[in-house]
């Protein structure tokens, strides 16, 4: 009779050979003393090596825009046009509906959004501090969006998010019920963690849903709109053009930036949205800074030339990370596939894997993982206030480890799982 490989359908005898198994195998690991981390999606030396022309750039004497400005002094808040037309082409934003700023894009968001509880937005009655206020939240989705929400006191809602976007008829349900409930988080382009690229039809349906508040806006971090780990890249919306035919211009406000791209804390970020918003924005924006650093965007400028040459950045990177992800998605397959505990994601682009092992057993996991040496990011961590409600989901990153540190991390999560769920069903 073949040996039972699905750990859910071994007799008691099985499940407790079992057991002995990955526990020895634990112990064997605990042996190695590893130092490894998966918890962020860091991008690895190797690929902050592919921007370190921009160290030498602009060059000397060169501090003038294509208009001949000074960009050493004061001003310029909507940043270079240049730098906008090619990122604009690129987010498939008009460039007066694009603005760039500094090196972080979530610095973005949360202005966006602190400068509403302080003084509402373009299309508010009131300011958003002054009532309370509900988000919804895909999720397994990115921590640190819902750090912001959560910072300033706004109530979270869990979204489920499926194969092409998130749960969009729950989503419509909500917002059309509760005036409450003011924004959506959302990454459109191969989601953190999931991967997830949300459909044309979802889009269009969020951007045209009536909602019970007047001034919903939808939160669309597009950080992954040009990093595909296949020859298609999976199409960049045009949010904007789509909520300006829903009769809905001001509920999208666009955000990207580079810190994926060149160097992760020295690049530059942008926000797109319509003219209203923009202005609203600016008008906020100007009390708080007079512009951003503009060399920096020369730099970005005289790097990269034209959308193409982003585009043509991107596949370097692409040949950095592919490896990785097929050795992460090869080791899942060979040491959990039979056993049948886990599922995971296999994204066509973005940063991350989205790993579900069985549910009551993912805080198990990392709990394991950290004192073999692997540093995974918290269980629950892709969810607001950090609560998986299956415990069940873990973000895998597979950027910044060498491939032979990430093969070693990635069986020795392999065993964690194995061993977390003979000790789950054991306990039945």
């Amino acid at each position: 009779m073949p040996r039972q490989t699905q750990i859910g359908l071994m007799s008691h005898a099985e499940l407790v050979s079992e057991h002995e198994t990955q526990t020895a195998n634990y112990a064997t690991l605990k042996t190695e003393k590893l130092t490894l981390d998966l918890t962020r999606g860091k991008p690895s030396p190797e690929q902050l090596d592919l921007s370190n022309e921009l160290l030498t750039l602009p060059g000397p004497g060169e501090y003038r825009d294509a208009a001949g400005t000074d960009l050493r002094n004061y001003g310029g808040l909507h940043g270079l046009p240049e730098l906008r037309a090619i990122f604009g082409e690129l987010l498939g934003i008009p460039v007066d509906n694009l603005l760039a700023g500094n090196n972080a894009s979530l610095e973005l968001m949360h202005d966006v959004i602190a400068y509403a509880m302080l003084h509402g937005t373009a299309d508010s009655e009131r300011r958003w501090v002054d009532e309370p206020i509900k988000f919804l939240c895909p999720a397994p989705g990115y921590d640190r969006h819902f750090s912001i929400t959560q910072s300033l006191g706004v109530e979270m809602i869990p979204i489920a998010i499926g194969h092409d976007g998130p749960d969009v008829h729950r989503i419509a349900e909500l917002a059309a019920s509760d005036p409450a409930i003011k924004g959506l988080w959302a990454v459109p382009n191969y989601s953190n963690p999931t991967g997830v690229t949300f459909s044309e039809e979802i889009a269009r349906e969020l951007v045209s849903m009536p909602t019970a508040a007047s001034d919903f806006r939808l939160i669309w971090d597009n950080a992954y709109a040009v990093h595909p780990l296949t020859d298609t890249a999976d199409p960049v919306l045009d949010i904007l053009g789509l909520a300006a035919a829903a009769g809905n211009p001001n509920r999208p406000f666009v955000f990207a930036s580079t810190s994926k791209i060149t160097f992760a804390g020295s690049g530059v970020s942008f926000i797109g949205a319509s003219k209203a918003n923009l202005d609203w924005y600016l008008k906020h924006a100007s009390k708080r800074s007079i512009g951003p650093d503009k060399i920096n965007q020369l730099r970005h400028v005289r790097f990269f030339r034209d959308a193409d040459g982003v585009r043509a950045h991107m596949q370097k990177h692409r040949a950095i990370l592919e490896p990785k992800f097929k050795l992460v998605l090869r080791i899942l397959e060979e040491r959990l596939g039979a056993s049948k505990v886990a599922s995971w994601t296999e994204p066509k682009g973005g940063y991350f894997i989205s790993l579900d092992v069985l549910e009551g057993t993912a805080a198990r996991v990392v709990a394991l993982a950290k004192e073999a040496g692997i540093a995974l990011t918290p269980a629950g961590s892709a969810f607001p206030y950090g609560k998986d409600p299956e415990d069940k989901n873990i973000r895998i990153a597979p950027s910044f480890p060498s491939l032979s540190d990430l093969e070693s991390a990635m069986n020795g999560l392999a065993t964690c799982v194995l061993l977390a769920a003979t000790e789950k069903y054991l306990e039945k």
